[in-house]
């Protein structure tokens, strides 16, 4: 679910999809890659996007903001110790010390995989996952596993960024995704 549905006249998300710079063919040709590090360029919009996901998640009795490697840990940190939670880094691989869980995935681009320290989350704990921007979801998909594999309820995935055919009920793995904008061309 896009947040430009909640309300479309909201000036703070024109002023955060107009901060992210668009690279073409980056990393390979036929990618537009959104380029959130302009975001970060623009303190009033930068602050205005992790406010956005702040209000949504105050109330929601969140324990665990995961974010996911390398822009989720951007946004993760500030959410997490705004509503009162604990952040927990889903880092690609031999990143962690320390006994980890993994799960492989398939990017718009190639594979990959994420891991996480097995201690990091308790059962039953409520999480969020955080990442910059939804494509095909298998980066989503893998962090919502990982989560789950140890016992935590994960309430939803947010992304600053979301593919339009997304826009509506997005759910991966069953879970909703609250996408901020879409991406620019």
């Amino acid at each position: 679910m896009f947040a430009s549905g909640e309300d479309e006249r909201d000036p703070r998300l024109q002023a955060i999809s107009a901060a992210i710079r668009v690279v073409p063919h980056f990393p390979k040709p036929g990618i537009m890659f959104q380029d959130i590090t302009t975001l970060l360029l623009h303190p009033k919009a930068f602050k205005d996007a992790v406010d956005i996901f702040i209000d949504r998640y105050r109330d929601m009795k969140i324990s665990v903001v995961a974010g996911i490697e390398a822009r989720g840990f951007i946004f993760g940190p500030s959410i997490a110790l705004a509503i009162g939670a604990k952040f927990v880094p889903l880092r690609k691989p031999r990143k962690l010390p320390g006994r980890v869980i993994s799960e492989e995935y398939v990017l718009e681009y190639g594979t990959d995989c994420l891991e996480m320290d097995v201690e990091a989350v308790q059962p039953g704990e409520r999480a969020v996952v955080i990442d910059d921007l939804v494509a095909t979801g298998g980066t989503l998909c893998a962090a919502i596993k990982l989560l789950e594999r140890v016992g935590a309820e994960v309430v939803e995935c947010a992304c600053l960024i979301g593919l339009p055919e997304l826009k509506g009920e997005c759910k991966l793995n069953g879970k909703p995704v609250y996408i901020l904008v879409e991406p620019r061309q």
